[in-house]
């Protein structure tokens, strides 16, 4: 499949897709694909199982992945429109019932101890979606709180005695949280968060995106593997496209993910999708082993912004 013939896949597929593609790989704002999303394809269907009481699922975190919170981040990385009434009403829900006496929102317990991991993912929807920073701002608290020191971010930090390592999960999650957190003009603690994220971008890249930094051994296999929608974990792809998102230059020691990344091109030009995380979904948007227009768009940006060119 030619360059070509790879774009007009792409753009066959959902809106958001198509949104997503003019955007980022043909450098042209179609305003009327994203308005779109909400109306049409996979933006309605997630939007048209919203409960009366404002909630998807039953509840704010359960069940995955039909639940509020996973459903409002399939949203957010649809490219669906910021000023959604629903999807802000609904987080003005979690933040005025499930804020936890640390400051961060809690999933569920009678403990109401939040979830770092969870922050991370609330805070990127919740700056995305333009809510009121003061709000935000106990989030804030909590997440610096538990910023460790080996400069990432772990779920157990605050929940389990003798965390001392960080988790490429949580710390990825909070770094997409920071980063929507600075791109849309909030500045609560924006010092103390530029700080934080620059020493969890090294935590990551002191692993080369997924090796042990004492090994070098692959910490986990899962990682390699392409999925869409990721939810909470981490895997390489996810990793890089954040990258390429804050415009950070080629750091050599991304080199290993790059390269796994080309490996796993197709002879068609396009990327599978790999990997499906276990759990009750409202619908499936792609086929497993089968092309991925998701892992192929993002791989596509990946390599656009390393300026890597494919044959």
């Amino acid at each position: 499949m030619n360059d070509d013939r790879l774009i007009k896949w792409l753009l066959s597929g959902d809106v958001s897709i198509q949104y997503q593609v003019h955007r980022d790989l043909l450098n042209s704002d179609k305003k009327q694909l994203r308005k779109r999303i909400s109306k049409e394809g996979w933006g309605a269907r997630f939007l048209n199982n919203r409960n009366n009481n404002g909630y998807w699922g039953r509840g704010f975190y359960q069940p995955k992945w039909t639940s509020t919170h996973y459903t409002i981040l399939d949203l957010k990385n649809l490219g669906i429109p910021q000023n959604n009434k629903d999807i802000k009403q609904s987080i003005s829900l979690v933040i005025d019932t499930l804020k936890a006496p640390d400051g961060g929102i809690y999933p569920a317990g009678l403990d109401k101890k939040s979830d770092v991991c969870l922050n991370g993912m609330f805070l990127n929807y919740a700056c995305y979606f333009h809510m009121k920073e003061d709000d935000l701002k106990s989030i804030l608290d909590f997440l610096i709180n538990e910023h460790m020191r080996d400069g990432g971010f772990n779920c157990y930090s605050n929940r389990r005695e003798g965390v001392v390592h960080s988790s490429m999960h949580s710390t990825l999650s909070v770094l997409e949280g920071i980063y929507e957190y600075e791109h849309y003009g909030y500045s609560y603690r924006l010092k103390e968060l530029k700080k934080a994220k620059k020493s969890a971008l090294e935590f990551l890249l002191i692993h080369k995106l997924f090796r042990s930094h004492r090994s070098g051994e692959i910490m986990d296999k899962k990682m390699l593997m392409l999925s869409y929608p990721s939810r909470w974990r981490y895997d390489i792809l996810r990793a890089l496209d954040y990258f390429q998102l804050e415009g950070i230059g080629y750091n050599n020691r991304m080199d290993d993910a790059i390269e796994i990344l080309l490996k796993k091109r197709r002879a068609d030009g396009t990327w599978p999708l790999q990997a499906r995380h276990p759990g009750q979904t409202h619908f499936e948007m792609e086929e497993m082993s089968k092309p991925s227009r998701w892992n192929t768009l993002r791989a596509l940006r990946v390599l656009k912004h390393f300026n890597i060119k494919v044959g």
